[in-house]
């Protein structure tokens, strides 16, 4: 079984992403997700290029401890005609106290004589003398080999000088770079195969590469056939434009599907959880469907597919969902037939007989049929699957509920009588409750209708239901479901939930939307209600 290192670049090339954007403590805690998942390398940022990386190496060697990975400190080759000992960005990846570090350099001779300027001599010059004074200084040496597969096309004899440079100043690594993204993979595996070839063992060959043709997996699977020892990547594969290739996918493929090791194979089915863990750092929900970490990526629809695999779990699954820390999901709508709804209900721990299943089946395609989407909707149709066993929630009733919204003038409003912005919408709920035989009333204001009818219920239930106080609604979706009716349209609403321990979506369909988001909030509070008396801690 061969192997390949797992170098991570998340933390400086992925947060070149379009919407992205990392504080110091977004970036320790990633590291500390990477190190738990055990990748070979983590490239923690560019020292001396902004004061977020430097800060991040000050406090890496503080706060960060390691048991898996080793930090990397990026940067770039000496200046044209620059000496090592005098340059800034070479003083300030020593300063940075990391064992291992990587330099970028060009390999591209349309580069070295356009954008740089100079000579191709001096451009093979800046690459060896910077190798050279790292090594000097007691650090381990990656070299970055930008734009090398297009260089090596047009110019393979200079892109080969490059790296030759390169390994005779003492890289351990020479990373072959597809900077623009347009290598498609059977070139990738070419190249690599002669790079590695040429040098015949005496040096390391990695591949970074980025998805701007969509090939970006798959020209790192190439780059390993073709003999590549490292892959760099990103966790979801972010990085700038398209991003780069997804370590998420990539590792499992390479493990599971080619026989290669790259983490340690007992944290595989940490993958999940990280590349969760890690979107919600940067502020960005995971793709649903991205191949093995996605929240659908082990989703079954189709009765078709439910019921072969309640026979045989692989009949669909090219994998097992818990090898990557992900699961078996059987998602229930109106297509559903009754093995699907069967495998739902043992999840649940439910036992439904036949004429049970036959009023899941039928109200799910009544409702189905009148704008609910009960498989984007996991809370709503837990209830619902229960109230076909006859439970029914019990910890609260509504009496009333009341939403009002009015115009008025702000509380500095009168010193400005001639200023518009001194105009404010109020919007006011009222809520009368009977909980344990005791009638409540609360009257709450908020920035909305759901918002206002979220802080009256929980005034109203105070108290009660402790559980309810680590509940947040974290997202509020409204559709329209024919828009051809205009303002009289009905109305889709979702509501995602969260506690401590996970998170939910409920729905609620109205032509009133405030009626759909209240149907939609009740479902939400009775499932945190129901989650904290059947998951421990739950809620």
């Amino acid at each position: 079984m061969r192997s390949v290192e797992i170098y991570d670049t998340t933390l400086r090339d992925g947060a070149q992403l379009e919407g992205i954007s990392l504080t110091v403590d977004d970036k320790l805690r990633i590291a500390e997700q990477l190190d738990w998942l055990g990748v070979h390398y983590i490239e923690a940022g560019w020292p001396g290029s902004n004061p977020k990386d430097d800060e991040m190496f000050r406090r890496a060697g503080r706060e960060l401890q390691l048991s898996a990975s080793t930090l990397v400190a990026f940067g770039m080759t000496r200046r044209v005609k620059g000496k090592v000992d005098s340059d800034d960005t070479l003083r300030h990846l020593l300063e940075a106290n990391t064992s291992v570090v990587c330099l970028v350099g060009k390999t591209w001779d349309y580069h070295v004589l356009q954008a740089l300027e100079t000579t191709l001599d001096e451009g093979v010059a800046m690459v060896t003398d910077s190798v050279e004074f790292l090594r000097g200084e007691g650090r381990e040496v990656f070299f970055d080999a930008e734009h090398f597969f297009d260089g090596y096309r047009v110019n393979p004899e200079f892109a080969l000088r490059v790296l030759e440079g390169a390994a005779a100043a003492g890289a351990t690594r020479l990373v072959l770079c597809d900077t623009n993204g347009g290598t498609l993979p059977f070139d990738v595996e070419r190249i690599v195969a002669e790079v590695v070839s040429y040098f015949g063992g005496d040096v390391g060959v990695g591949v970074h590469l980025h998805d701007d043709a969509g090939t970006g997996v798959a020209n790192a699977l190439a780059g390993v056939r073709g003999g590549a020892m490292q892959v760099q990547g990103t966790i979801n594969g972010y990085g700038e434009r398209t991003g780069n290739c997804n370590l998420t996918t990539i590792i499992p493929n390479l493990t599971l599907k080619m026989g290669i090791e790259t983490i340690p194979a007992d944290r595989l089915e940490r993958l999940a959880p990280v590349a969760h863990h890690v979107a919600e750092l940067v502020n960005m929900p995971l793709n649903p469907q991205a191949a093995y970490v996605g929240h659908s990526a082990f989703a079954h629809k189709a009765g078709l597919h439910t019921s072969a695999i309640a026979k045989r779990s692989d009949a669909y699954e090219h994998v097992d969902p818990e090898s990557v820390g992900n699961g078996t999901r059987f998602v229930v709508s109106e297509l559903a037939g009754k093995s699907t709804l069967s495998l739902k209900a043992k999840q649940l721990g439910l036992s439904l007989d036949g004429p049970q299943l036959n009023e899941v089946v039928d109200t799910l395609k009544k409702l189905e049929h009148e704008g609910y989407h009960f498989e984007v909707a996991d809370g709503s149709l837990e209830l619902l699957m229960r109230r076909a066993t006859g439970w029914e929630p019990s910890w609260f009733t509504i009496e009333t509920w009341k939403v009002e919204t009015r115009e008025g003038r702000a509380p500095w409003g009168s010193e400005r009588p001639d200023d518009p912005h001194a105009i404010e919408v109020f919007t006011e709920a009222t809520i009368k409750v009977h909980v344990n035989g005791v009638r409540r009333i609360a009257t709450a204001e908020g920035n909305g209708p759901v918002n206002a009818l979220d802080a009256a219920l929980r005034q109203a239930l105070n108290g009660s239901f402790p559980a309810l106080e680590q509940v947040h609604l974290t997202d509020f979706k409204v559709r329209i479901l024919d828009s051809n009716k205009g303002t009289g349209a009905v109305t889709r609403v979702l509501i995602d939930t969260a506690d401590r321990t996970g998170a939910w979506t409920t729905i609620g369909v109205d032509e009133n939307i405030i009626e759909a988001s209240w149907k939609a909030l009740l479902d939400s509070v009775h499932y945190a209600l129901l989650r904290s008396e059947l998951t421990p801690g739950g809620a």
